[in-house]
């Protein structure tokens, strides 16, 4: 490889792993603007789970909260969260941020590497200017960037950052072979040269875009479904039997990619004077399931007798999937508020998730388990270990008679709850 002395800025879900990934075999700066997390892992401790204490130990990586430190990298990967805001529409201020604290320690020769997801044009258009402004330097002659999307899945122990095949792209072709041998140098299942940086931006934002509408297909069939009396569990396993039906299913599309993504691509085209028809359509429907869940729960239970307003529900489950702490962009979340302004009492459970976060994020606290019983309604929205694991006379014990069960992940086998005279729905 190449000698470089590599920075990460951005120690989450993607920035810490990718740190690890490179500190196992080279010295790495660890940048993060959180005190608290450059703390915890200077602990050797990693609340988002996705590094063990034995992989920190054994790493070496320098956890800094000080840009003074990133001048010791000259090659810097900045993997910083890209969300949205409350209208839909992208919001930079990190990555912007990132930029301007990797331009304060850029010297003559750095490359600086996005792994962001953003829309094709980002990293040239939005983020070169303030590495120049901020560094004095001119991009193409002093430093160079490149584009390598992350494809990071949280708590997805198998396809991990050596294991998933990187695609990488530079400014020029020179720069190209450098960031594809930086990597290279650790991800074992090989590098995908791009030929341009929007061609990356591209390729990592239509990967989530592709996954957002066939989901949304799933979910608007299930809708329908609905309305013809029809299990979609039962449609899609006898479709499935054929050798090219992908195997989809409906859900609540929360996360920081795939319900994220599409808004990218969608802001880049709309400023291009095109509306794109297919993704947004694919965005409401999905954005719309929650509304859906909870319009199907209150439904049954007025059918079941129970009264809504001040009934106990409870949810089980808040992060966007299972077995993963992450709960950024949770469509549970929805779930939560639609179900608050029919005035029930909500009780919620998630073993995996944190309190603090949990009210940050939600305005809502967690329960234990102890606490669910006596419930007019359960509403499984994720499929973590503990509740898979749970029986029929488990939930008996929660339930009140008549009650009802809307399994939203298709995780119960719904012929031997009704069997058992539990009254279960799913999508």
């Amino acid at each position: 490889m190449i000698n470089r002395k590599i920075s990460v800025v951005g120690l989450g879900y993607v920035g810490l792993p990718v740190a690890v990934a490179f500190g196992q075999t080279h010295s790495v700066i660890g940048f993060d603007i959180n005190q608290k997390r450059i703390s915890e892992l200077n602990n050797n401790e990693d609340k988002t789970l996705e590094v063990s204490t034995e992989e920190l130990i054994k790493t070496e990586i320098e956890f800094t909260s000080n840009t003074k430190d990133l001048e010791k990298a000259d090659f810097h990967i900045i993997a910083v969260p890209t969300p949205i805001n409350d209208a839909n529409q992208p919001d930079l201020s990190p990555l912007i941020g990132a930029s301007k604290s990797v331009g304060s320690a850029l010297k003559k020769g750095d490359i600086v590497v996005y792994e962001s997801t953003v829309y094709p044009g980002a990293t040239e258009e939005d983020c070169v200017p303030v590495l120049e402004e901020v560094s004095g330097l001119k991009c193409g002659e002093d430093f160079f960037v490149g584009y390598s999307p992350e494809r990071i899945n949280p708590g997805d122990k198998e396809h991990v950052f050596t294991k998933i095949t990187k695609v990488v792209s530079g400014q020029t072709p020179e720069i190209l072979d450098i960031v594809a041998d930086v990597y290279a140098s650790v991800v074992t299942a090989g590098v995908h040269k791009a030929p341009t940086i929007k061609v990356a931006e591209a390729a990592k934002v239509i990967e989530n875009t592709q996954r957002d509408l066939n989901i949304a297909l799933m979910n608007e069939l299930a809708v329908i479904f609905e309305r013809m009396g029809i299990d979609t569990v039962d449609v899609l396993e006898a479709a499935g039997t054929k050798w090219n039906f992908l195997p989809f299913r409906p859900g609540l599309v929360g996360g920081h990619c795939i319900g994220v993504d599409p808004y990218y691509l969608t802001h880049k085209a709309q400023k291009l004077g095109y509306h794109p028809e297919v993704i947004s359509a694919g965005r409401r429907i999905n954005d719309s399931m929650p509304t859906h869940v909870v319009e199907q729960t209150v439904k049954r239970m007025i059918q079941a007798g129970s009264p809504v307003k001040r009934s106990r529900v409870g949810i089980l489950g808040l992060t966007f999937k299972e077995d993963c702490p992450d709960l950024r962009n949770s469509k549970v979340g929805d779930v939560i508020k639609e179900f608050k302004s029919y005035g029930v009492d909500l009780l919620v459970h998630d073993p995996m998730a944190d309190m603090n976060e949990a009210l940050k994020y939600y305005d809502t606290g967690l329960c234990n388990w102890n606490d669910l019983i006596d419930l007019d309604a359960i509403v499984l929205c994720v499929s973590h270990k503990q509740y898979k694991s749970l029986t029929i006379d488990d939930y008996r014990k929660m339930l009140n008679p008549g009650a009802v069960l809307m399994d939203v992940k298709a995780a119960c086998d719904i012929n031997e709850f009704k069997q058992a005279g539990i009254n279960l729905w799913r999508l």
